[in-house]
């Protein structure tokens, strides 16, 4: 292996401003922290013969494995959902930045990259089902499923919009296009935006809202706090669904 690359060279190849500027291309935790980690590891992976996709595929398995933990009772399985969709940030992060250093991108990186994004939120959610039916197949676990669908659906309906664009032979949407044409609408995203309450639907956000429920079940003794923050998050979902739907329908996305 040859001498790693400078940190400040990396991040100029690897962190285009651009992206990270974009209101809907970075996660919150990304420009947090994440970013700062995983150049680091980046700084090493590109000295390997890793492919991006080996990466992305690496992404995935952390992220399904969340959900799986979480079907380990107690404590250790919300740990462990914490940790594991952690790993799946980085690796989201670790992926891109390699190849674009390397020059590798690809169709398959990008398609298994959005597809990881699909499973992750909806095996972890379909676990917190399992765990609020208290490792049974009672009507909770319907409740996970139903918001792990939610999810998937806001999730699709984002993405769609490429598809339509595409179709139609116009650019990628910018953020610009994103801001609704009817002022009443425009408020009413203002007014959620600055509550940020729908971040919780986001794999990263729920992980830890069930990790706070799971320390919470550990004081009471019983299973009631992660079944609430179970409800809460398929109520605050399929509130987010024809609201999004609203969003993107009342915005110049698709024209």
């Amino acid at each position: 292996m040859g001498a790693a690359p400078a940190l400040e060279e990396l991040r100029g190849v690897c962190q285009p401003q651009a992206k990270l500027a974009s209101r809907n291309g970075e996660h919150w935790a990304g420009r947090l922290y994440m970013r700062k980690m995983s150049l680091r590891a980046t700084r090493q992976l590109v000295r390997t013969p890793v492919t991006p996709d080996q990466l992305t595929w690496t992404m995935v398995v952390c992220g399904v494995a969340a959900g799986a933990a979480l079907m380990i009772p107690g404590l250790t399985g919300a740990v462990l959902a914490v940790v594991l969709m952690q790993l799946f940030l980085l690796f989201d992060c670790v992926d891109g930045e390699v190849a674009r250093w390397k020059g590798q991108n690809s169709a398959t990186g990008i398609y298994v990259d959005r597809l990881g994004a699909y499973l992750a939120d909806a095996a972890l959610l379909a676990g917190a089902g399992y765990r609020a039916a208290e490792s049974g197949f009672g009507g909770w676990l319907s409740v996970g499923i139903a918001t792990a669908l939610g999810v998937v659906l806001l999730k699709a309906s984002t993405d769609l919009v490429d598809v339509a664009r595409a179709r139609r032979g116009l650019a990628v949407a910018d953020d610009e296009s994103t801001r609704p044409r009817s002022q009443g609408v425009a408020t009413v995203r203002r007014v959620a935006a600055a509550f940020k309450i729908h971040r919780v639907t986001n794999g990263i956000e729920a992980s830890l809202v069930l990790l706070v429920a799971a320390v919470a079940d550990a004081v009471t003794g019983g299973i009631e706090p992660t079944r609430w923050a179970l409800g809460a998050l398929a109520v605050i979902t399929w509130l987010m669904v024809p609201a999004h739907l609203l969003s993107i329908l009342s915005s110049s996305r698709l024209r």
